[in-house]
């Protein structure tokens, strides 16, 4: 009787364990689902309301479906005779600015990792309060730096700042990356012969693919979405970003005062579909670089 009572009573502990499992994964995945789908909520109106005629965008109450497609939304756009330079702008800077900042926090992070000099952590700790500092402090002595050496209305002050230090919080997930690689693996290889720069490019950064793909996607959307600094810098039209053109649209390219909201959301679908894109392709990467930069400090 004891035997077959102990058996049932484990049993019952099992199937409450069970559901309670169930529950709580089912309940986390319902609260996550609802949660994307709120966030999903202005994208999707962009898309829709980019097929309304403007007048409709705009009222009141609003409108969630269009009376009638305009499929002629996106060929204007796309047709605008400065939209393949704005693109064309928009995609070189954000690479090579990307691609500078790869470069110089791989290289910062690994001094902080791995080299052992006087005054290491104090400057690592200068280099990390950097962060606090906003950039609207910084713009105006920027502004007259890059205007004292003629770099204004060119793409130098969007590509050349970042192939020196590449920002602190890039530093950072280099360096506590770095910190997780076993160090005895850059001693075998000095033993063969190789320099600091070799064990660098062939042996750390090779097992460094999350934390570069990390890296790469947030400074690669930073720069696309960039706005105040290249307002700021650039003045002819010819030479604008997506994110300056997308100010064309407010209240049409040729400042008629006439509304082309459509137009507008348009863009931004246009602009945000590379983001997108981009984010889910490398997500894995991307969260696995998160989670291994917090692992050792």
């Amino acid at each position: 009787m004891s035997a077959a009572a102990s058996v049932s009573h484990r049993s019952v502990r099992s199937r409450r364990a069970f559901w309670q499992y169930t529950l709580g994964w089912g309940g986390l995945h319902v609260f996550t689902i609802l949660v994307l789908l709120a966030m999903m909520v202005p994208l999707v109106w962009a898309l829709i309301s980019s097929f309304k005629p403007s007048l409709e965008i705009r009222r009141v109450p609003p409108v969630f479906w269009p009376s009638e497609f305009l499929w002629q939304t996106y060929p204007q756009v796309i047709g605008h005779s400065l939209f393949p330079n704005w693109a064309q702008n928009t995609f070189f800077i954000s690479i090579l600015a990307t691609l500078g900042v790869m470069t110089s926090a791989a290289l910062a992070g690994y001094s902080f990792a791995r080299f052992r000099f006087p005054g290491r952590n104090l400057l690592f700790g200068v280099t990390i309060s950097t962060i606090m500092l906003p950039d609207a402090v910084r713009l105006i002595p920027t502004y007259l730096l890059y205007y004292q050496l003629g770099w204004l209305n060119t793409y130098l002050p969007l590509i050349v700042p970042f192939w020196f230090g590449g920002g602190a919080f890039f530093i950072f997930l280099f360096r506590q990356f770095f910190m997780t690689i076993p160090i005895e693996m850059d001693e075998a290889a000095k033993i063969d012969g190789a320099s600091y720069l070799q064990v660098l490019v062939f042996i750390v950064l090779p097992l460094s693919l999350p934390v570069m793909a990390t890296v790469g996607i947030i400074a690669f959307i930073n720069n696309y979405n960039s706005f105040i600094f290249p307002l700021i810098v650039l003045n002819d039209a010819v030479k604008f970003t997506l994110p300056i053109g997308l100010r064309y649209f407010a209240v049409g390219p040729e400042t008629d005062a006439i509304p082309k909201d459509n137009q507008l959301l348009a863009m931004s679908v246009l602009m945000t579909a590379p983001i997108v894109t981009l984010f889910f392709v490398g997500q894995r990467y991307f969260v696995q670089g998160v989670v291994m930069s917090g692992i050792k400090g």
